[in-house]
């Protein structure tokens, strides 16, 4: 009675399959000793029940007796109509995983990945150049908006749900994730765009405690929110895409060079590194000409929480620093 119960809970292929097991191998017992001569082994008699059973029907065993054509009989009938169930069952599951994937219903099982939240250009872009990085990290979309996985070719895991909600962020493994990137949704107004990308960082953060955030906001306002939130990084588009129009204006051309930099994929670009232990104790201009040697060019550091960019040539540069540096 408790194999009977654990039995059926089993998935449907699997009890169609064991069944139709179950009646190959007796089916290929009993005609051994029903007709030792004709089957000699209980392989041969396990032989002709397959090949029985799936009506395929070779000819080169043929049971002599009438007890044995009649457990033909049974298995045309019962066994080919287990293993008739079985495939289509399982072409049934296949098609039915493969649309719950395509909708974005089917959970992600890997980890150490990379969630993005969010569908748009910017999300769309970022996918496109992290995929040209060759990077090892799998990737993960969650978004509320659209209906099926916007790439047909399997790069990207999708799942359909309310970001902030938990059966969202469970299915998208975020517990297992290094990183997670939140960016603004575009069918809402700035503000209440952002009041839903810090209810994202709690989320995330309450599921994840450990993974790297990263998420755009758009007003000022909600800045110093997102980071109480427990945001590791934030990206205010909409300053920084001011900054950017004022230098343009003011230095013609300067967007494009900006651009060169922040693109990963082609050419020099800004980088942090750490400070290695004989640069411990030299000044900014003996780094700047050490680094120089290796075609790195030292903009500035970061010092904890403090950015400083084209310090004083005499400041001396600690273990604790991290270096920002343009380099290919």
């Amino acid at each position: 009675m408790a194999f009977y119960r654990i039995f059926l809970r089993w998935p449907l292929v699997g009890r169609v399959l064991a069944i139709s097991v179950a009646i190959i191998v007796a089916a290929g017992v009993v005609i051994h000793f029903l007709e030792p001569v004709t089957f000699p082994t209980i392989f041969e008699g396990i032989w002709w029940a397959v090949i029985t059973a799936s009506t395929v029907g070779y000819g080169d065993y043929v049971p002599a007796t009438l007890e044995g054509r009649l457990i033909g009989l049974i298995l045309i009938f019962a066994g080919a109509g287990f293993l008739t169930t079985y495939f289509a069952s399982l072409a049934a599951t296949a098609v039915t995983r493969q649309n719950a994937y395509i909708d974005g219903k089917e959970t992600f099982k890997e980890d150490r990945h990379i969630v993005i939240i969010g569908w748009n250009e910017r999300s769309r872009t970022f996918i496109h150049r992290w995929s040209l990085l060759k990077n090892s990290k799998s990737i993960l979309l969650i978004d509320e908006s659209l209906h099926q996985n916007p790439f047909s070719d399997g790069r990207v895991h999708f799942i359909k749900g309310v970001p902030y909600q938990d059966d969202t962020l469970q299915k998208g493994n975020v517990k297992q994730a290094d990183l997670v990137l939140i960016t603004a949704d575009q069918d809402k107004n700035e503000r209440q765009a952002d009041m839903a990308t810090i209810l994202t960082i709690i989320a995330v953060k309450g599921m994840n405690p450990n993974v790297y955030c990263l998420a755009e906001i758009l007003t000022a306002e909600q800045v110093e929110n997102a980071k109480r939130a427990g945001a590791d990084e934030l990206i205010h588009t909409n300053q920084l895409a001011s900054f950017a129009m004022l230098n343009s204006l003011l230095c013609h051309g300067m967007s494009d060079a900006v651009m060169d930099l922040l693109d990963h994929v082609n050419g020099s670009h800004f980088k942090t590194i750490v400070m290695e232990d004989e640069w411990d104790g030299l000044t900014f201009r003996q780094l700047s000409n050490v680094l120089i040697q290796k075609r790195m060019l030292l903009l500035g550091v970061k010092r904890e929480e403090d950015v400083i960019i084209n310090p004083p040539p005499e400041l001396t540069m600690k273990k604790s620093f991290q270096l920002i540096i343009i380099s290919d």
